[in-house]
């Protein structure tokens, strides 16, 4: 009897990409168009993976056509409700979008950048055609990260977009690092499944455990919630900074596009994986806006929309 054959696709990851520019390298995983490593000198500023492993959850991951939850999967648009797969089984909700878990397609790419395109297709729960493109590019100032979707579909189509980093300041984890986040407003949850409540002051709710404004340690606050009415310097960008008590940190800068971020302090149930790293995740819309609609991206056929976020080192 013959020996079974064994057939290799290349790396769980998918293909991979690796960039270099100045002191900054970058891996970029297929699957999900994801951000695998990113370095500055030599020192992490996201929590990695290997190339050849599953990767965790959504760990640097393009999301889209939607960032964050769609509360128990239902929305309507258009006049039809539409159900999508519930892909958070454990609250049940359809979570961060159709184009994570797919391979994405080369386009072009150079020693500093690269560019990958992907199909969403219309599908149950989401009768849409949108295709994506991501442009990475490592600058003196950091990563530089593009998504653009264009509608190809013959009909109006919902669409939000985010990235899912989780960002790390220098040794330790999140409750040894400090976090500035210039936002005045957080969308307060249901504490079992995370849906959406209503804006809050983040002066007044929980006695100020969310109001990051000026910078102070994390300790042990729990985050995972999403944040907006942010202040934002001259060229109306708003920036996050995540730093560590010997000095070094990581930021993430990005413009109006995004008029949201979500917070999570990346919490496990096994310690040796819990707080590795601070999710910040610049995002076009809240949670839930395929339902309450705010700002909620409606491309018509053939419009496309354009949103670019920078993780830099410190």
């Amino acid at each position: 009897m013959n020996p079974a054959s064994t057939v290799t696709g290349g790396p769980l990851s998918g293909a991979a990409y690796s960039l270099s520019f100045g002191d900054y390298t970058a891996d970029i995983a297929g699957v999900g168009a994801s951000l695998r490593t990113l370095r500055h000198s030599g020192r992490d500023l996201v929590v990695p993976f290997d190339e050849d492993e599953v990767r965790p959850a959504f760990r640097g991951a393009v999301l889209a056509p939607w960032p964050n939850r769609v509360v128990d999967g239902r929305y309507e648009f258009g006049g039809e409700l539409l159900e999508l797969a519930l892909t958070e089984p454990r609250r049940g909700h359809a979570l961060h979008g159709l184009a994570a878990w797919g391979e994405w397609q080369l386009v072009e790419s150079g020693p500093a950048h690269v560019t990958l395109s992907f199909r969403v297709e219309a599908q149950a729960g989401y009768p849409f055609r949108i295709d994506l493109t991501v442009r990475y590019e490592l600058t003196d100032g950091g990563l530089v990260t593009t998504v653009s979707a264009t509608n190809s579909g013959s009909s109006p189509a919902p669409y939000g977009t985010g990235p899912h980093p989780y960002l790390v300041a220098g040794p330790g984890r999140v409750d040894d690092w400090s976090l500035q986040l210039p936002a005045r407003a957080v969308l307060t949850v249901t504490p079992d499944r995370l849906i959406p409540v209503d804006l809050a002051d983040v002066e007044l709710e929980d006695d100020g455990a969310f109001d990051f404004v000026a910078a102070r340690p994390i300790d042990s606050t729990f985050i995972d919630h999403a944040f907006t009415e942010l202040e934002r310097d001259a060229d109306s960008v708003a920036t996050v900074l995540v730093t560590s008590p010997q000095g070094t940190g990581v930021g993430v800068s990005w413009g109006t596009e995004c008029q949201w971020v979500q917070i999570h302090t990346a919490d496990q149930p096994d310690e040796a994986t819990s707080r590795l790293g601070l999710a910040v995740e610049p995002m076009t819309c809240p949670p839930d806006a395929f339902n309450t609609g705010t700002d909620l991206v409606v491309l018509d056929p053939g419009e496309q929309h354009h949103a670019s976020w920078t993780i830099f080192g410190l």
